[in-house]
């Protein structure tokens, strides 16, 4: 064997582990609904324009994924304490069932709902477009008892870029669910700055708290946690995560007020 045949074996053998890796990562991700670098900086590119920060306004979107749960009313009370509106990407599942009428809560005290998925089982609602969307209206039957109005935002399981949902829909799913969105009148929203409060190993408040500041140096920060009953130092760190990024010059508002500008 030649030393050129050698380094293809190689080259060959590195590529494959790469791949394998690769596909064992985004495995994690569906597992654990873990958000990862790969994942930031998909909300803001969707706008190319940002009237506020131009003003010199800084903008901070608190977003809470997953819920409703036995946390999401301490969220409630949190963000109520500090005059804080958020918007809640929430679920149908089983585990939300018993908590769905938190919702009727959060609308009336001005938070803002979006829709995230109904079972958040990436296999079922990633099996092709229409899976998503049937999922999608389960959802809204479940919740329309509590929430007047439709929501118009939603949240991709995973992101809007998630490679995991290659394996079940095919690599051109997001494409083709982005585009459908749009046209029924959606907009879609991930975040560009990570709590990392579903990540596993059960991050501290501190933690957490330092993971959001990391990012927070964007004139428009859109910041991903959760609200799940695993989720409970999230609670805990969400009264300092407030006021750093107060002292940093941040007010907060929910993302139907973000900058509607041509998606790209």
């Amino acid at each position: 064997m030649t030393k050129r045949m050698l380094r293809r074996l190689l080259a060959v053998g590195m590529a494959a582990v790469v791949m394998l890796l690769v596909g064992l990562w985004d495995m994690a991700i569906e597992q654990k609904n873990i958000c990862t670098n790969r994942m930031l900086e998909q909300a803001l590119p969707l706008f190319e324009a940002e009237p506020l920060a131009e003003q010199g306004q800084k903008v901070a979107y608190l977003t809470f994924d997953d819920g409703p749960s036995k946390t999401t009313e301490e969220v409630l009370d949190i963000l109520a304490q500090y005059q804080v509106k958020a918007t809640f990407f929430v679920c149908g599942a089983d585990n939300n069932e018993k908590y769905l009428p938190i919702l009727a809560r959060t609308v009336e005290e001005g938070h803002q709902i979006g829709l995230h998925s109904c079972s958040h089982q990436y296999k079922k609602i990633y099996a092709d477009p229409d899976a998503f969307w049937e999922d999608l209206d389960q959802l809204w039957e479940k919740i329309s008892p509590y929430v007047a109005q439709k929501p118009v935002c939603i949240r991709f399981p995973g992101g809007s870029t998630n490679t995991v949902s290659r394996k079940y829909g095919g690599s051109d799913i997001m494409e083709i669910l982005k585009q459908q969105a749009t046209e029924k009148g959606y907009r879609y929203f991930d975040w560009n700055d990570c709590a990392g409060d579903a990540a596993g190993g059960h991050p501290t408040a501190s933690e957490l708290q330092k993971n959001v500041m990391k990012d927070a140096d964007k004139d428009h920060l859109i910041v991903l946690m959760h609200d799940t009953a695993a989720t409970k130092n999230t609670v805990e760190a969400l009264p300092g995560i407030i006021e750093m990024l107060q002292q940093k010059g941040y007010i907060f508002d929910t993302v139907e007020n973000y900058p509607q500008m041509e998606q790209k």
